[in-house]
């Protein structure tokens, strides 16, 4: 390959690997020198001297003159040893000299071209792992590419990323397919204990619903409409309660849209699970309330030292507040923070009648004793 071609495949690879030049250029530098060590056995610093109008490329080898001999490393030289060199060498002076190309032999060529290839793998994965961190939290697009029994792997559209859809994130009873394509939300990025990065995909996350209402409803993304807390069983039911610091907007309209057309956007993309949108309130029996869903609550009694509420609800409403395997209960607990106890009023009729025949009871016992 003469000059101009280096440059070319220069050009071309700045490009097609997004990398910066200055660190493809560290990174024959640092493949040269390898090279050299390889060859004489000796470590020195290597820098690229190019032109490329004349196509010019030279390599120059050299070392840093340092005063203090006992902390001399491998890339500086002692004032001692300089003066021997060049008789005007001062600290701080750069000794070097040209190192032909000529002079790198075939095996430490391949030496050379290793590290190049090193240097730069490590630098596109470091790239990849930055630009997937921006993405962490984020909605995405993704092709499943496998499915296995603890999780399914997709691939990210546009970054040829490999993401790890364990099977917690995935939404019970949703099947995949291998060429399937998805909306998933990138929860996690990190590196392995092989130092390799490891992008964690969830579609059963709150998060991913989160993402969704960002997505339909513009009050959300500019923040006149305020998301307070968001809980999910995955596959059946979310529920987000939303508010404004604006007394004029109506933060539950908003999310649904009109007839619905917003939040039925939503249940689609949920694959028909149930969507709860509540209005926040500050009152915390007003709170739980409203979290409970479109059931008739009678009474609220809060014990806010211990965080928990009795909820009296009428018998005939009573399932429908605690919900198919007390689903709706839990999430009403875990969207306001409060433990909740439902109970129907004739079991709390019952058992005041029970504690009024008991104080009779004891009030005779004392008078004749």
């Amino acid at each position: 390959m003469n000059n101009f071609d280096f440059f070319l495949a220069l050009e071309e690879l700045e490009k097609s690997s997004k990398l910066d030049k200055e660190l493809i250029i560290s990174s024959i530098e640092a493949g040269i020198a390898a090279a050299l060590k390889k060859e004489t056995g000796e470590s020195r610093a290597i820098a690229i001297k190019m032109n490329p109008e004349k196509g010019e490329l030279r390599y120059f080898a050299y070392k840093t003159v340092v005063e203090d001999e006992a902390e001399i490393d491998k890339y500086e030289i002692s004032l001692e040893d300089a003066l021997k060199i060049k008789n005007d060498a001062k600290v701080g002076d750069i000794i070097g000299e040209d190192v032909p190309a000529g002079d790198v032999s075939r095996i430490a060529a391949q030496t050379a071209t290793q590290v190049v290839l090193q240097r730069l793998n490590d630098a596109r994965k470091e790239l990849a792992h930055e630009e997937m961190s921006k993405r962490e939290g984020e909605l995405v697009q993704a092709i499943v590419r496998r499915v296995e029994s603890t999780a399914a792997f997709v691939e990210i559209v546009g970054t040829q990323t490999e993401a790890i859809m364990p099977k917690r994130d995935q939404v019970y009873g949703e099947k995949l397919s291998v060429g399937d394509k998805i909306k998933v939300y990138v929860k996690k990025v990190k590196i392995n204990n092989r130092g390799q990065q490891q992008v964690i995909v969830s579609r059963s996350d709150a998060g991913f619903v989160r993402k969704l209402f960002e997505i339909e409803v513009p009050e959300i993304r500019s923040n006149l409409v305020k998301i307070k807390n968001i809980v999910r069983d995955a596959g059946t039911r979310t529920k987000i309660a939303v508010y404004s610091d604006d007394p004029n907007v109506d933060s539950t309209g908003a999310c649904i849209g009109q007839k619905g057309v917003r939040v039925n956007a939503i249940v689609s993309e949920l694959n028909g699970e149930k969507v709860d949108v509540i209005l926040y309130s500050n009152d915390p029996t007003e709170y739980i309330t409203r979290a409970l869903g479109h059931v008739k609550v009678i009474m609220v009694k809060l014990n806010q030292v211990e965080n928990t509420a009795k909820v009296v609800v009428p018998d005939d409403k009573l399932s429908l507040a605690i919900g198919k395997r007390g689903q709706n209960a839990k999430l009403a607990m875990q969207l306001t923070g409060y433990k909740i106890d439902v109970k129907a009023y004739s079991d709390i009729v019952a058992n005041l009648e029970e504690k009024i025949e008991l104080d009779k009871e004891l009030n005779v016992h004392n008078k004749f004793n």
